[in-house]
């Protein structure tokens, strides 16, 4: 009986809107899922304290550790580099998820697969309280790294589709609005870990498994608030008082099947744009903190004739501190442009944006950032901002883009197939960027000029996407679905769906939507103004 009920409240048809629904509830539950998933970018504020979890005041290190010795060590604490592959895991997995059950979570709807998120980020989460508590790595990366990372993936486009099919008129407003919350996640996560692990972090312990168990009790009941707060518009519903726009070659008036997707070019080309895009930032930000410190050295601290080589403690530090804060306006700047450029999408259009993205990140990666080495740190700051802001851009945008070329019905499902661009782009990025540098230092080059051949690598991958991006077309004829098969689907739906009910209400802010935004608001807030405050070192 309780899995039939459980499966009564999960299925598909219990989350068609009835009348009255707002529309302007969903933004919020989405939000609720992705501020919570978001986290997986702020992990690295674990990475030291793990790195002492034995020894607690200093590492216990262990002479000829190996990675594979490092999996189930009990005496010798794990090494940065080992803890880092975490964070590879779940973004590889990511990807792999969204792919294989993009099709799944179409059919079975977004509740279920909210719920399912879940289950899998935070009992992943715990999973990996467990390895840390026990000292087992090969527990941290099968809890957080592989059953967290197919809840990221399940996350992340649980409510691309469904979000589209309530917002048909603004699709690039209401993707950023909730893939912004992905971006954020860290900002207020971070932060909060942080202060978690100082409370929790006695002589015995530095508090990292019990944050995993806040974390993870907090997260379940936000992310299940969410998910249970997902509804799907019935077929065929429109806002009141609005039409579909003239025919525009950019935008399909047909669906494309998940089975054919994939066979067309434009999948492939879009596949590859969002591949560049994204190895052209991920590494480079990946690296920033120490970027800045390296290209401007003393400048950074008031004392300009002072090399980076040659900091002594004590300007290490402050060095530090401004490279935080750089950090931090990126991260904002990410989370902005996600809104920013998305949403401007739906007046300039899907291509035209993201050929704007692409030919202004490469002129600033081939001539603006190389230009300001040695120059103004206010503008080579604003530099990488704006980059930055493209780089959450191209994200937010690419879920409209696809509903634009191949219809609403599976977008959610090709969605997830295209997120195995972002898992590549997340392995070579940071791996070309990384090796680049390496290679310049070792061969000798000052740290203030080993990145300029970086920038113009980063700009190249730019002018190819900006090329390929131009070479999207509307997809052949011969890949729409036929009318049979779309009605079909189309009577299928509402024999699951039950009677036929009032058409929900488009709606404005009423008193369940302005409590539902305050909710994921109010930890937003807190968290911009903790990146402010980190930031604020960079007027100083």
């Amino acid at each position: 009986m309780g899995t039939t009920l459980a499966g009564g409240w999960l299925d598909r048809s219990r989350t068609v809107a009835g009348p009255g629904f707002n529309r302007w509830l969903l933004p919020p539950c989405a939000l609720a899922i992705h501020l919570c998933i978001g986290m997986a970018y702020g992990f690295s504020v674990f990475w030291l304290p793990l790195s002492r979890a034995v020894g607690v005041s200093e590492p216990a290190v262990c002479e000829n550790l190996t990675l594979l010795t490092a999996l189930t060590t009990t005496t010798c604490d794990w090494r940065v580099s080992d803890l880092v592959w975490t964070y590879s895991i779940f973004f590889v997995v990511l990807g792999a998820a969204a792919a294989i059950w993009g099709g799944w979570l179409e059919r079975a709807g977004p509740r279920k697969a909210g719920v399912v998120a879940a289950c899998c980020w935070c009992g992943g989460i715990a999973i990996g309280a467990v390895g840390v508590a026990l000292h087992q790595l090969w527990l941290l990366w099968l809890g957080v790294g592989l059953i967290g990372g197919i809840g990221l993936g399940l996350g992340y486009i649980s409510p691309v589709s469904t979000l589209i099919k309530w917002f048909p008129d603004r699709r690039g407003m209401a993707t950023g609005m909730a893939i912004m919350g992905f971006g954020g996640g860290a900002m207020i996560g971070s932060p909060l870990a942080d202060r978690l692990m100082k409370h929790f972090a006695d002589a015995s312990g530095v508090g990292v498994w019990q944050t995993f168990l806040v974390l993870a009790a907090g997260y379940f009941v936000f992310m299940l608030a969410g998910a249970f707060g997902y509804r799907v518009p019935p077929d065929g519903w429109s806002p009141a008082g609005w039409t579909a726009p003239a025919a525009k070659p950019a935008i399909s008036r047909f669906n494309v099947h998940l089975k054919d997707a994939h066979k067309t070019p434009q999948f492939w080309l879009i596949w590859t744009v969002l591949l560049l895009n994204v190895t052209a930032s991920i590494g480079i930000i990946g690296v920033a903190s120490p970027m800045l410190q390296e290209v401007f050295g003393g400048r950074l601290i008031d004392q300009p004739t002072v090399a980076f080589v040659d900091f002594d403690d004590a300007q290490k530090a402050a060095a530090a501190a401004v490279g935080a804060g750089f950090v931090g306006v990126i991260s904002l700047f990410n989370i902005l442009g996600r809104f920013i450029w998305a949403s401007s999408s739906d007046r300039l259009g899907r291509k035209p944006t993201y050929a704007v993205m692409t030919a202004f990140g490469a002129l600033l990666y081939g001539l603006a950032a190389p230009a300001l080495v040695g120059g103004s740190t206010g503008l080579f700051i604003l530099v990488f901002c704006v980059l930055a802001s493209m780089y959450g851009g191209g994200f937010a945008t690419v879920p409209a883009y696809l509903a634009d070329t191949f219809g609403t019905r599976f977008v959610g499902a090709i969605h997830g197939r295209l997120l195995t661009a972002w898992s590549t782009a997340g392995l070579f990025g940071p791996y070309i960027v990384a090796g680049m540098r390496e290679a310049r230092i070792e061969a000798g080059v000052p740290h203030d000029q080993i990145y300029q051949p970086i920038y113009w690598t980063l700009a190249g991958m730019l002018v190819l996407a900006f090329l390929l991006n131009l070479l999207i077309r509307p997809v052949d004829p011969r890949f729409h679905m036929a009318a049979e098969a779309e009605t079909a689907m189309e009577l299928e739906a509402t024999a699951l769906a039950g009677p036929a009910t009032p058409a929900p209400a488009a709606g404005g802010f009423g008193p369940m939507a302005l409590l539902a935004w305050a909710a994921v608001c109010l930890p937003i807030g807190w968290g911009v103004y903790q990146t402010l405050a980190k930031a604020a070192v960079l007027l100083k």
